[in-house]
C-alpha cells in the first residue's frame, strides 16, 4: 500500500484537532490526577535481602514483546496524535523509545480513516524501527463503521506491530457527544482478533479492567490486556476541564476517585489469566512502582503522564525519565534478590494485601 506521508497535519478537522490539542494542554497544565484513589503500589513492600546473593551487574531487565527484544519491560503508553504538537511529541518519544529499546504506543488513530492527511502526526516507524509500535483505536468505534478493513488499513499505514483497542466508557459518558453504545462489543473484539493480521491488545484508559473481563478478553483471542487502573491521570478530570456547563462539570468531578487501583487490577488479572500477557499502567510513577507491578504479575509496565510531560521538554528529558525508571527498577530487583524479570515476577518476597500464603 502506498501512502502519502505528507509534511504535516495541515488539514486536521477543526473539531477533532481542537479536542486533541485541548487534551494535550489540559494534561500538561491542569491537575488531572485521580482524587481519593491511588494506584495502590504503596501498599506493597519487598522484603529487603541484606544478602541478595547476586551481583548488581548481573541484574537483567531484558524481555520480549510482540516478537521484538526490549532492553527493559517499559511501554510509552498510547497518548496522542492528529495535531502539530502531537507530531512533535510522538517523534520525541519514538526516538527515545528506539534509543532505550522500549515499546511505543500511539494515540487514537481513528482520524486516519477519514483524514489520512494527518498521518505525519502518527508516522514514527522510521524513527523507532526496532521496537514494538502499537496503533490504537477506540473499541466503541467497532460499532460505528470501523471494521477489520479499516483497522487493517490503520495498522498498514503505521507499520504497527499490534492494534490496541481502548475501552473508555466513563470518558465517553462524560464527553459532550460521546459514543456510549458499548453493548455487544466483546463479540466484535473477538471477530476482529480472529481476522486482523496483527495481534489485538485491549486496554482501559485509567479505570481498570476487572478479572472476569480479563479472562473473557483472552478467551476472545486478544494477545494482551493492559489493565490501565485508577490512580494516575483521570480522564474524567480531563473532561471536567473541557466541560463548560457547570452541572455537567460537577458530574464529571464526582468520578475523580472512580476505578480499580492499578496494583489490585494487576494482581486480580494475573489470577484470572495465569498465562496471559498483562500490561500494568495507570499511576506508575517510577521504578519501584514498576517493580511491584511486575512482582504482582505484569509482563510490561506502561507510563503515559510522566513521559508526556518529559516529551514536552524534549528528548533529553525523556531519556532521563527512562533512565531513572530503569535504574530504580534494577536496584529494587537487586535488593529483592531477583536477577531477572522471571525471578521478580510474582516473587515470594513481596508483601501486601491479598498475598497471604505466598510468604517470604
Amino acid at each position: 500500500m502506498t501512502v502519502n506521508r505528507g509534511t504535516g497535519p495541515s488539514a486536521t478537522p477543526p473539531g477533532i484537532a481542537e479536542r486533541k490539542a485541548e487534551h494535550i494542554r489540559i494534561n500538561l497544565e491542569e491537575d488531572v490526577a485521580a482524587k481519593g484513589v491511588t494506584a495502590g503500589f504503596e501498599r506493597y513492600r519487598f522484603v529487603h535481602r541484606a544478602l541478595p546473593e547476586i551481583d548488581l551487574r548481573e541484574v537483567r531487565l531484558e524481555t520480549s514483546f510482540l516478537g521484538r527484544r526490549l532492553d527493559a519491560p517499559l511501554l510509552f503508553s498510547c497518548m496522542t496524535g492528529g495535531t502539530a504538537e502531537a507530531m512533535r511529541i510522538n517523534r520525541v518519544l519514538a526516538r527515545s523509545a528506539q534509543r532505550a529499546r522500549v515499546a511505543m504506543g500511539l494515540g487514537s488513530c481513528r482520524i486516519l480513516i477519514e483524514h489520512p492527511e494527518v498521518l505525519p502526526t502518527f508516522a514514527v516507524r522510521d524513527l523507532c524501527p526496532d521496537v514494538p509500535l502499537l496503533a490504537n483505536v477506540g473499541a466503541v468505534q467497532l460499532h460505528l463503521g470501523v471494521g477489520p478493513a479499516e483497522c487493517g488499513r490503520i495498522v498498514e499505514m503505521l507499520e504497527a506491530d499490534a492494534l490496541v483497542l481502548h475501552l473508555n466508557p466513563l470518558q465517553e459518558a462524560l464527553q459532550p457527544g460521546g459514543d456510549t453504545g458499548f453493548r455487544g462489543l466483546l463479540g466484535r473484539i473477538e471477530a476482529l482478533a480472529a481476522v486482523l493480521p496483527v495481534p489485538v491488545i485491549v486496554k482501559e484508559v485509567g479505570w481498570g479492567i476487572a478479572p472476569d473481563l480479563v479472562a473473557a478478553l483472552f478467551r476472545a483471542g486478544v494477545a494482551a490486556v493492559d489493565v490501565a487502573g485508577a490512580g494516575g491521570t483521570s480522564w474524567s478530570e480531563v473532561e471536567r476541564h473541557r466541560i463548560e456547563d457547570p452541572v455537567r462539570a460537577r458530574v464529571a468531578g464526582a468520578f475523580a476517585g472512580w476505578g480499580i487501583p492499578t496494583a489490585e487490577a494487576v494482581r486480580l488479572a494475573r489470577g484470572a489469566a495465569p498465562q496471559g500477557t498483562l500490561i500494568a499502567s495507570g499511576g506508575v510513577r517510577g521504578g519501584l512502582d514498576a517493580a511491584v507491578a511486575i512482582a504482582l504479575g505484569a509482563d510490561l509496565v506502561g507510563i503515559a503522564g510522566a513521559m508526556l510531560r518529559a516529551a514536552a521538554q524534549g528528548e533529553e528529558a525523556v531519556d532521563g525519565a527512562v533512565a531513572e525508571v530503569t535504574e530504580t527498577l534494577r536496584i529494587a530487583m537487586f535488593c529483592a534478590g531477583a536477577a531477572d524479570l522471571g525471578r521478580l515476577a510474582r516473587t515470594p518476597h513481596l508483601t501486601g494485601p491479598g498475598l497471604e500464603g505466598r510468604g517470604a
